[in-house]
């Protein structure tokens, strides 16, 4: 790809895979396509979950709560999740898999522990952003394309919020797996995402035999 265009890989973490404390099915699967793709790309930059102990997201926090039910934090619907991505954690580690070679950066969230970060451009009350807009900028970069987990809520929310900044946005939909939760719930997101000025693509237009 040119040296305009980024590869943004989002959140591929232990905790996110079918062993790990709130899989995404077949979250693991998507590793080998997210190297070879890595391959056409100079600048790649990762996401990670790094959630303190406690974190108010996790349904653990709100006594009578079960995960998937949802609360109000800081002013913003919070769906809560069983415990993950904890900091320090195996299941907040990268998958093994992952080539972590040719990763520029890798850009931590979701450490304030009073609200959460879906995106990884800012939290989800819109008020603290974590960097990457200024890094992507000053790097020179116009177009981000996206790959990783969970298609329907961390992939999600940081391509709106790359269009939003004004980048060109990509979801290479093959290289995600979502959650889906309620039902039907992801394809609303990615129609939302095209009818926002997204693309959602294959990973056939990158990858060749």
């Amino acid at each position: 790809m040119g040296n305009k265009e980024a590869l943004l890989i989002i959140d591929v973490q232990n905790d996110f895979c079918p062993e790990g404390a709130l899989p995404v099915p077949e979250g693991d699967r998507i590793v080998p396509l997210i190297n070879q793709l890595m391959q056409g790309f100079d600048i790649i930059i990762a996401t990670q979950d790094w959630h303190p102990p406690g974190h108010k997201s996790f349904a653990s926090a709100h006594p009578g709560k079960e995960p998937f039910e949802t609360v109000d934090l800081q002013g913003t619907v919070q769906v809560l999740w069983s415990d993950h991505c904890v900091q320090g954690s195996r299941g907040a580690q990268l998958l093994s898999g992952l080539d972590t070679k040719p990763i520029r950066m890798i850009l931590r969230k979701g450490m304030n522990p009073e609200v959460d970060s879906y995106s990884g451009f800012r939290d989800n009350s819109k008020t603290t952003i974590t960097g990457l807009d200024g890094c992507l900028k000053a790097l020179g970069i116009e177009h981000i394309y996206l790959v990783g987990l969970a298609t329907d809520f961390c992939v999600y929310f940081t391509a709106m919020d790359g269009l939003e900044n004004g980048y060109k946005v990509t979801i290479i939909l093959d290289a995600t797996r979502g959650i889906n939760v309620p039902e039907g719930s992801m394809e609303e997101k990615l129609t939302r995402f095209r009818n926002s000025g997204g693309i959602v693509a294959n990973s056939d237009w990158f990858v060749h035999p």
